[in-house]
């Protein structure tokens, strides 16, 4: 009789870690931290309350511009078989609501999303936000579109570049 209760015990145990490990009840799901069925794209608001500019040495490439080629290849314009030089002002944005970066910084073309300045970037702008005082805000500057010229009949990437000074 023991000796049966002790093999139960052992097998309600064994169940018992093995509904665990796989996993427990699926109950309702974990509130999402990424949206779902769908990319998130923040929303520049109001006007640009300082223009940062570097004297057109255009040194900060934006990150990201693989996911909005199709809208960078649009900006380009024609160039033919050359590379594109297309400048524009730039939006830059602090994205506190990122779900994925929580210190992403937005940049917008002609008010379309291009991508974002890299990790590292985006903590220098902020520090440059903060010491003018203007943390969270809109602000502008110049950028250039390049790239995309025509190599062994391939059109090559199109790199956003912005006229800011991180230093």
């Amino acid at each position: 009789m023991a000796l049966a209760l002790n093999i139960l015990i052992i097998v309600l145990a064994l169940v018992t870690l093995y509904f665990l490990l796989k996993g427990g009840p699926k109950g309702a799901p974990a509130p999402a931290c990424k949206p779902v069925g769908g990319s998130y794209t923040p929303l520049p608001q109001g006007e640009p309350v300082h223009h940062w500019t570097d004297e057109g040495r255009f040194q900060l490439e934006v990150l990201g511009e693989s996911r909005y080629s199709d809208t960078i290849r649009s900006l380009a314009g024609e160039h033919g078989e050359a590379a594109a030089n297309a400048h524009y002002k730039a939006l830059l944005l602090a994205d506190d609501n990122n779900p994925y970066e929580d210190k992403a910084v937005a940049v917008f073309l002609n008010s379309e999303m291009v991508g974002y300045l890299a990790p590292k970037d985006a903590a220098a702008f902020r520090t440059m936000l903060a010491r003018q005082e203007i943390t969270g805000q809109l602000t502008s500057t110049d950028a250039v579109i390049r790239g995309g010229q025509l190599y062994d009949g391939k059109r090559l990437a199109y790199a956003v570049w912005l006229d800011v000074n991180l230093s």
